[in-house]
């Protein structure tokens, strides 16, 4: 992936992210009658200014992409000339102060259903719903899933409907929410072909609530890679498929005499290494041209962010078959409803199961993890990158209406204040309250930092 790609997506995320925040609460000031000073992308030193007259709202692109802010005409932050006093911000009812507040989450989130309707009507390549073998010991493996299943439909325990899988990008949503809920998920699931229709149930309601992070579905549930056959791609000139003589097109039956049904085993079968950290030579039975021939095979050992395993230097595995998933246009824009609700509900879940110690801190996530996310997803083409995008600005929209003071959340919290008692929160309070969000906030930032890092190193 390129880093010009993953840097040019990330600034064009922040950018648009941003502006349609700040342009909410700028809209709705103006709506509401309150001068607006100054409207910036960024802070720190300014690298563009724009202002048609001194009375007109300077426009502003600072140095740090990371937020920005609309600065409106304010008692509370200085002087207001007599004749502008109906145009501050502090003179306007509570209920204008609070829609002032609110439109900038309230932008993200409608600009999240914009993204995702757009996407579900261009259409996404994602892979098909057939289910590689499910990783020793998970809840996949224990409800009876194996290598080839198809996942055809999903149900909660309890509830006699049932939706269909659109993808495995479908599933693992599905798999998320219901494990979030502390449910059961009931699967009905057929062969590869369509053929022999079965239902069985992930006991998710039996997972370890701090287990839900990054790697729950892998290490915990146990779903894996897509299923792809097992069949070999194009060994690298002299590495140690090349030398063994494997060729593209063998497909691996046998690995030291067990069967292997998908390439996400054979795969993890390359990579085990001895207990002294050796690849040991592998036997391997493959079908080629008709015929089954035996080849030993010896991988190499690599090692990679603290980490050894084995390596062929071959492509393992074909593609898995992906399909194509695009909605007509009421539809589509239903579904992106949905999944905007349904998003910002798993969000709070989330931070409310961290805060309260019942789900992994590894979750939060910082600018280093967007970036990476923002380049991987901009390669992958338009409709990609928008699901991204609409994804983030959920997140956004959510985390500022978060009850935290400096967020918007926590100025509606002020406001709710005021709504119930007839009165202001004190300055000595209001003080206090700004210090503690501000510690708050800087906590979660290192935390979303350090996250990124240790991804990076490989130790998360």
């Amino acid at each position: 992936m390129s880093a010009v790609t993953t840097l040019l997506a990330f600034l064009v995320t922040l950018g648009v992210l941003i502006v349609v925040h700040e342009w909410g609460h700028y809209k709705v000031a103006r709506l509401c009658g309150v001068k607006v000073l100054r409207f910036s992308v960024g802070f720190g030193r300014t690298l563009w200014r724009s202002q048609r007259s001194p009375q007109d709202t300077e426009f502003v692109v600072a140095v740090i992409p990371l937020g920005g802010y609309v600065r409106m005409l304010d008692e509370q932050e200085g002087s207001v000339a007599p004749a502008e006093l109906d145009q501050a911000f502090n003179r306007k009812s509570l209920w204008q102060r609070a829609s002032i507040v609110a439109a900038g989450p309230a932008a993200n989130l409608i600009l999240a259903l914009l993204l995702y309707s757009t996407q579900n009507w261009i259409g996404v390549e994602e892979p098909k719903a057939v289910l590689s073998a499910p990783a020793a010991g998970g809840l996949a493996e224990k409800a009876g899933l194996r290598s080839g299943d198809w996942v055809r439909s999903w149900s909660r325990e309890g509830d006699d409907r049932w939706e269909d899988i659109r993808s495995l990008t479908d599933l693992r949503w599905q798999v998320m929410q219901a494990a979030l809920d502390g449910q059961r998920l009931r699967l009905t699931v057929s062969d590869a072909n369509g053929q022999g229709r079965r239902q069985v149930t992930l006991d998710l309601d039996r997972a370890d609530p701090t287990s839900i992070d990054s790697g729950f579905l892998g290490k915990v549930v146990g779903l894996t890679a897509p299923y792809a056959p097992p069949v070999m791609g194009d060994p690298v000139a002299g590495g140690p498929a090349d030398r063994a003589g494997l060729r593209k097109g063998d497909r691996v039956q046998r690995v030291d005499g067990v069967p292997i049904g998908d390439a996400s085993q054979l795969r993890e079968r390359i990579r085990l290494l001895t207990p002294d950290g050796q690849a040991a030579p592998m036997t391997w039975t493959v079908e080629r041209d008709g015929s089954v021939v035996e080849i030993v095979v010896r991988p190499r050992v690599v090692a990679e962010g603290g980490k050894r395993w084995g390596r062929i230097d071959a492509v393992v595995g074909q593609l898995p078959e992906m399909v194509t998933v695009r909605l007509g246009p009421f539809e589509g824009a239903a579904r992106a409803v949905s999944l905007v609700w349904e998003q910002s509900q798993l969000t709070v879940k989330m931070f409310g199961r961290m805060l309260v110690g019942e789900a992994s801190l590894k979750n939060l996530s910082g600018p280093i993890t967007i970036a990476d996310y923002a380049g991987q997803s901009a390669e992958r083409g338009l409709a990609y990158y928008l699901g991204f995008l609409a994804l983030v600005s959920v997140g956004l929209g959510v985390l500022n209406l978060l009850p935290i003071p400096l967020l918007d959340g926590g100025h509606l919290m002020y406001y709710l204040f005021e709504g119930l008692t007839g009165r202001p929160i004190s300055d000595a309070w209001l003080r206090w309250l700004q210090r503690g969000g501000a510690l708050v906030l800087a906590l979660m930032m290192t935390l979303a930092l350090s996250n990124d890092v240790a991804r990076l190193l490989g130790l998360h």
